[in-house]
């Protein structure tokens, strides 16, 4: 009976993590219009395996944002623990617009979400120290130019999913052109003093709120 038990709930596990899978996919896709009978299609399950772990589509939706925020955030810890300060900035940059390329459905889940849009914030909120310690080490290895703040963090992220966005149907791999430009002004070297000073956390709040970053 132990085993049977302990069958019952890998089997439900299982069936949970593929429903995820399934409409992680569709939502990437397709947008959070994405019916529930898709992905139960999708994870070869029956609508009531879907109701068990996820009663309302409300829910399976935050479990999709929770997964993906997760994921966002195991990336600046794991750029920290790159020995060489630059390179781990750089495959922040890389790592996260890869995530945004890969779900493109997450600003429709952001928007049409309350609870994502309260998850985001929070998200957002344990990213900072990650981005901010990211930016210093960085700057005190002398290797990115001085007048980088962290909040133009989320200036790069911006621009670079408007380039995903507009080339995905034609070029999906053209933002890593644009990052590579991008990275190529970002370094130390050669830098020259810019126009204008960062974006404030204050002015910056608006947009991130409005699922812009």
């Amino acid at each position: 009976m132990v085993s049977a038990g302990k069958q019952l709930r890998s089997d439900a596990r299982r069936n949970r993590q593929r429903l995820l899978d399934s409409a992680r996919e569709l939502f990437a896709t397709a947008g959070v219009e994405a019916s529930v009978e898709e992905i139960t299609r999708g994870a070869g399950v029956g609508m009531g395996t879907l109701y068990r772990h996820f009663p309302t589509k409300e829910e399976l939706i935050d479990a999709v944002l929770e997964d993906a925020f997760a994921e966002f955030l195991a990336l600046g810890d794991s750029a920290l623990r790159e020995d060489d300060p630059w390179q781990g900035f750089c495959q922040f940059l890389e790592r996260a617009l890869e995530l945004h390329a890969r779900n493109r459905g997450l600003k429709d889940v952001l928007a049409t979400s309350e609870h994502g849009r309260g998850r985001a914030e929070a998200m957002r909120a344990q990213m900072w120290p990650l981005v901010s310690e990211l930016v210093h080490r960085a700057h005190e290895q002398g290797t990115l130019r001085p007048d980088f703040a962290p909040e133009d963090i989320a200036l790069v992220l911006w621009t670079g999913d408007r380039v995903i966005e507009r080339s995905a149907s034609f070029a999906p791999e053209l933002w890593r052109r644009f990052l590579g430009l991008l990275i190529d002004g970002l370094g130390a070297g050669g830098a020259t003093s810019l126009p204008a000073p960062p974006a404030t956390q204050a002015q910056l709040a608006p947009w991130t709120r409005a699922g812009r970053g």
